[in-house]
């Protein structure tokens, strides 16, 4: 795996581990651009919509262009799976979310003729009262497919860091708690305090003005 998008990719999944302590959220996570010959590939395409962009409809365009060739449709989601014929046939999954932000595709059983240039095309009609606007983006995937996984000294580094990021993040926010702990705890003490020093008062102002009583 390469150092970089794995760099990304960790630095993206923290970043939505601490997102979804909040509210569920959408990432745009770039996919990796790495696979082992014999092993599932999955080609992550994720496209985030806003809130008020939720009802539309979307087609999804997979292309793969080989080395110095020429794009080839692979896969389309237009309401319903469709796999074009190609050298990928019967080794295309749709790995996409219901909502139609993520429309990833995994390729099964990859081989090395496989390496290439994936482009996901995405396509959404937005359902709004007055108009209906379209919405395109595309995403490119560089992948290499190798015999053997393999680490470099820069990817080892990288998942170092990672590690580190996450026992940060994690300490971090166990410090968060025992402080907020703490404030709520002396918060209540106060109260408490306060609560006591009030009810006292009345008895203490009774004692000191009483007037006695002649016979």
């Amino acid at each position: 795996m390469a150092a970089l998008p794995r760099l990304l990719w960790a630095s993206s999944l923290v970043l939505l581990v601490w997102a979804g302590f909040c509210s569920a959220v959408c990432v745009e996570v770039p996919s990796e651009t790495e696979a082992v010959q014999g092993k599932d590939m999955k080609l992550l395409c994720i496209s985030c919509m806003k809130r008020e962009e939720v009802t539309a409809s979307t087609v999804v365009e997979w292309f793969y262009r080989p080395e110095g060739g020429k794009d080839e449709p692979i896969y389309e989601y237009r309401k319903t799976n469709h796999e074009f014929p190609s050298r990928f046939s019967g080794r295309i999954q749709w790995n996409g979310s219901k909502d139609m932000q993520d429309v990833s595709i995994t390729v099964v059983n990859v081989t090395l003729n496989d390496s290439g240039i994936y482009t996901c095309n995405i396509t959404r009609e937005f359902e709004f009262e007055i108009h209906r606007p379209l919405f395109t983006s595309s995403r490119l995937i560089h992948l290499t497919v190798v015999e053997e996984a393999g680490e470099d000294f820069t990817s080892v580094i990288s998942e170092i860091m990672m590690y580190i990021l996450l026992v940060f993040l994690t300490l971090w926010l166990l410090i968060e708690m025992v402080y907020c702990y703490r404030k709520v705890s002396k918060a209540e003490e106060a109260a408490q305090e306060n609560a006591t020093d009030y009810l006292a008062i009345p008895s203490e102002n009774k004692e000191n003005c009483a007037v006695p009583v002649e016979e």
